[in-house]
């Protein structure tokens, strides 16, 4: 049977929380002095948000907060949901409401949806490109300082992947650590035994010598850092050879290590990385290196 995942998410408390902070930061510490300067407190004002490219629509809930926390009283009405993919000139929301306060939260609406609709987006475009063969696309901790959550929720959205959230979710053991800790075996016994048996364990390697050694530890997932796809295939092999994997068992076999390729990852070059046979493949480009979606809000005259 096959079970299709549900939508991922988001906390409202993280929620607020975000908006709270990036209306804070534009508010500064007078308000919004052209609004207050021209617009009268008693004037209403109706407004459509418009994609204006076509996308993945991400981050509805971070502009409703961010009209409500300025005025509750200002209405806005979804049209599309998060994670719908839409083309250019889809209504996403309407809004009507308090005239101020609809131009005053308007900027950090737009900033969240534009930005994080530009993750899901080009997630996406990525996961198109691989979609013939079995490997993830996975975003890593190189993310934008504050928005990691919702970034790792958009890049799900765009039918990605989420590698580690932080430093306290997962264990990934690099050279300096096994350097530090006399070895790769002490390193993964070490960890083992710190962090009990629900934490999954992936060692760092940067050369195929060292992934056979590292293989000897049976951690979860074995990083293969800046390897070609030649190298990634023999990557590949090796693992199969060590569990006694023939070609039509290896990619169900639960019991064997995964394969994670890392570096020099692209929209041009993800596709030959993920027909080597890796099982995910991890990149900061569908974070770090996202367009924005252009999304624009304007009032409606009756």
């Amino acid at each position: 049977m096959t079970v299709t995942p549900l939508r991922p998410e988001l906390p409202a408390l993280m929620v607020e929380e975000q908006v709270r902070l990036a209306l804070l930061e534009d508010l500064g510490r007078a308000g919004d002095i052209t609004t207050y300067a021209t617009i009268a407190p008693h004037l209403t004002a109706a407004a459509e948000m418009t994609s204006r490219e076509a996308g993945i629509i991400v981050g509805l809930e971070l502009a409703r907060t961010a009209f409500r926390l300025v005025d509750p009283t200002i209405r806005f009405e979804a049209m599309v949901a998060d994670g719908d993919r839409v083309s250019p000139g889809t209504v996403l929301a309407r809004i009507n409401g308090p005239a101020r306060g609809l131009l005053s939260a308007e900027r950090v609406g737009l900033n969240f949806m534009m930005h994080l609709s530009g993750v899901a987006s080009y997630t996406a475009s990525f996961v198109a490109e691989i979609a013939h063969t079995r490997a993830r696309v996975c975003c890593t901790r190189k993310t934008i300082p504050g928005l990691r959550g919702l970034e790792k929720y958009a890049v799900r959205l765009g039918g990605g992947s989420n590698h580690r959230y932080g430093l306290d979710d997962a264990v990934l053991i690099k050279d300096n650590h096994i350097a530090v800790a006399g070895g790769v075996a002490s390193a993964v016994e070490a960890a083992r035994a710190y962090c009990g048996h629900l934490v999954r364990i992936e060692i760092e390697v940067d050369g195929l010598e060292q992934m056979r050694e590292v293989l000897t530890a049976s951690p979860d997932v074995i990083l293969l850092d800046n390897m070609g796809p030649n190298l990634l295939r023999e990557a590949v092999d090796i693992n199969a050879a060590h569990w006694s994997l023939d070609t039509q068992a290896y990619a169900a076999d639960p019991r064997r290590t995964k394969l994670e390729a890392s570096g020099n990852v692209n929209i041009s070059t993800i596709r030959a990385i993920a027909e080597t046979g890796v099982d995910y493949i991890s990149t900061s480009k569908i974070t770090m290196a996202a367009p924005t979606l252009d999304i624009g809000l304007d009032i409606v005259i009756s």
